[in-house]
């Protein structure tokens, strides 16, 4: 129950989008800069009713063409069931492509698809051990101060106790210095088990530029809804490489 209850957070967790994205659950429309690259090294999870259970592992995006990102992760995954044993293993590996259509410079808002496939976990102990994939939309507006970004998107999660669900998010985010932005979450994924409940949660995300090409990412929250059998909080964290 803790793999299906996490494997639908966790995989939005790892589809780390460029830019204003991390350290959020929500992606932006916003892709790697034509010709650069983006690294992460993140640490995501999730308390959940009936344990612990989250991922570590590096992301890499690149700009492979304007408006094109291309991305791909590879995640360690562990699980801390109540009263279980402890599991360690190569999680869901993933390959994504996120393409902007309109840009906020001609329609007022930048807005981008963003399709995402997990293959089955080669691990038998955590992980899907079946396909899936992420069909999303997301928006965004930005200016010096102030922005925001958000969509929606559905996930084809067919496999065993696991059912197709959808999700949506908002951010809002605010530059309090050159250096330094905080912004604050909503997000929401319906049932992803069968007999399983929706979930709700909201995060605060704060990201550090130490430098031009290294940066810090981390965010945490709880959760609103079903506190009894869904999350009661989730974490996230990573160093961000560009260049």
């Amino acid at each position: 129950m803790l793999r299906h209850c996490l494997s639908a957070l966790l995989g939005s967790l790892l589809a780390l989008p460029s830019l204003a994205g991390p350290p959020y659950v929500t992606d932006d429309p916003v892709p790697t800069e034509e010709g650069h690259f983006e690294t992460y090294l993140f640490n995501a999870g999730a308390r959940g009713h009936d344990g612990w259970g989250g991922s570590a592992g590096i992301d890499f995006n690149y700009g492979g063409a304007r408006d094109l990102q291309l991305t791909a992760a590879l995640p360690l995954e562990w699980e801390a069931p109540t009263g279980g044993a402890r599991q360690l293993g190569v999680g869901n590996i993933e390959f994504a492509a996120k393409y902007r259509f309109l840009h906020q410079a001609d329609a007022g808002f930048d807005m981008a698809v963003f399709p995402r496939v997990f293959l089955p976990a080669p691990s038998k102990s955590v992980g899907e051990r079946h396909p899936s994939l992420l069909l999303p939309l997301w928006i965004g507006r930005s200016g010096e101060t102030w922005g925001s970004f958000g969509g929606a998107g559905c996930t084809l999660h067919r496999g065993g106790d696991a059912k197709d669900f959808c999700q949506l998010g908002l951010v809002v985010t605010r530059q309090l210095t050159q250096a330094v932005q905080l912004g604050a979450e909503l997000y929401h994924h319906t049932a992803d088990t069968r007999g399983g409940d929706p979930s709700t949660g909201v995060g605060l995300g704060l990201t550090v530029d130490l430098n031009e090409h290294l940066h810090l990412m981390v965010s945490a929250g709880p959760g609103l809804r079903a506190p009894a059998t869904t999350d009661h909080a989730v974490w996230y964290a990573a160093l961000q490489l560009t260049y």
